[in-house]
């Protein structure tokens, strides 16, 4: 597997928590900065709202991307706060280097007998060394940040 290329990010998780909660956890800024480790934010919730979260850059460098963090931004085109939201636009600015994008990055829940199955994708890709390193990086934090989020919620809505 590790001389396959990623070019997207899919993840699904089971979270016991309401739906409404979970989507309002993507664009709430104290929300965002507990498990997605966001140092700012301006999240709208609303078709056409802007998407923008930062990360603080790292203090080592990736010799393919170079500094890791910076600001991940796009334009909301749907959001349905039963369901889902879909941002399109969306580019990584990273603190050394040119941007990365355009993508998409979309959440879906559906509830189950289990708890809510919230469904994260990122897609957009191009070929190259350094789409293939974001979508690593994107794969690896973005998935650990999930789980995160999962513990979060299930334990501030534990019956």
């Amino acid at each position: 597997m590790a001389d396959q290329q990623l070019t997207n990010f899919t993840h699904s998780l089971t979270i016991q928590a309401p739906v409404e909660v979970i989507l309002d956890a993507f664009f709430n800024p104290e929300t965002l900065a507990t498990w997605w480790r966001i140092n700012k934010s301006l999240c709208v919730p609303r078709p056409l709202g802007c998407y923008a979260v930062e990360w603080e850059p790292t203090d080592w460098t990736d010799p393919v991307l170079g500094r890791l963090g910076g600001v991940f931004h796009g334009h909301v085109i749907t959001f349905d706060p039963q369901h889902e939201f879909f941002i399109a636009d969306c580019y990584w600015m990273a603190p050394d280097g040119e941007p990365i994008g355009p993508m998409a990055f979309e959440v879906s829940c559906r509830r189950s007998p289990s708890g809510v199955v919230v469904n994260v994708r990122q897609t957009g890709y191009e070929s190259g060394e350094r789409w293939g390193r974001y979508y690593q990086f994107l794969s690896a934090g973005l998935t650990a940040s999930l789980e995160r989020l999962q513990k979060m919620l299930e334990n501030r809505w534990r019956p």
